[in-house]
């Protein structure tokens, strides 16, 4: 268990034990033989390097994604995993973004382990809303909201029109736009084919589930089961 958390290889963990550095219930474990339940208060329980267990298996992770950052495991420079700690690179099921926002992107970013999640949020009958900010390079037009609201936009590219998207101004320069599908660049492209561009994305709201406003870039923070509830409402 202790390997698929990333914790090292099995001979490593033995070494751990020996050295003292297992606690189980306030006693060092010694032995590696020793089998232990893995139930849900085991995090409270047991401490490794003198720091507390990681999560089980079944995190998810809402991360504020930091601009120049990119969800893969495989593409070189920054990438959404370095914000987490490096073990977490090792653990088995891995952790992979929960979609993704391209690196010119930031904002709200869900990571997972748990496959049933991942695809209940993509899944295009879920129809998960997605709430991104975005700042335009020039002002709107004053028609994109009837637009992207009639279901007819179809994008370079594509074969068939969007789904109906909810846009909201802000400012002459700047809006809110709720969308319920995952298109490739969808609003930088819709609000290309508008005429404009988008300077800067940031997506602050999967479902009702919202970006605290004090965690910032970079920062991530564990969900419970109820603020999970929140991204299918």
């Amino acid at each position: 268990m202790l390997s698929s958390m990333g914790y090292g290889t099995r001979s490593e963990i033995g070494w751990l034990a020996k050295a003292g550095r297992i606690v189980f219930d306030a006693e060092a474990i010694s032995d590696v033989t020793m089998r232990i339940p893995v139930t849900p208060d085991l995090v409270a329980r047991m401490n490794i390097n003198g720091e507390a267990l990681d999560p089980l298996p079944g995190i998810v992770i809402l991360l504020n994604k930091p601009v120049g950052a990119t969800c893969s495991h495989k593409e070189s420079g920054a990438l959404v995993y370095d914000c987490l700690p490096q073990r977490w690179k090792r653990r088995v099921p891995g952790i992979s973004a929960v979609g993704r926002l391209d690196k010119q992107t930031s904002g709200l970013l869900l990571l997972t382990d748990d496959g049933d999640l991942l695809h209940r949020v993509t899944s295009p009958r879920q129809r998960v809303r997605k709430t991104y900010r975005a700042r335009l390079a020039r002002p709107l037009n004053g028609d994109e909201a009837a637009v992207f609201a009639s279901g007819s936009l179809t994008l370079k590219g594509d074969d068939k029109p969007l789904a109906p998207v909810l846009l909201e101004v802000v400012t002459d320069q700047e809006a809110l736009l709720t969308i319920t599908e995952g298109r490739y660049h969808q609003v930088r492209r819709m609000f290309a084919a508008c005429g404009n561009h988008v300077l800067e994305l940031y997506r602050e709201r999967l479902g009702d589930l919202r970006l605290p406003e004090d965690l910032a870039p970079g920062d991530w923070r564990l969900l419970d089961a109820k603020d999970q509830m929140l991204i299918f409402q």
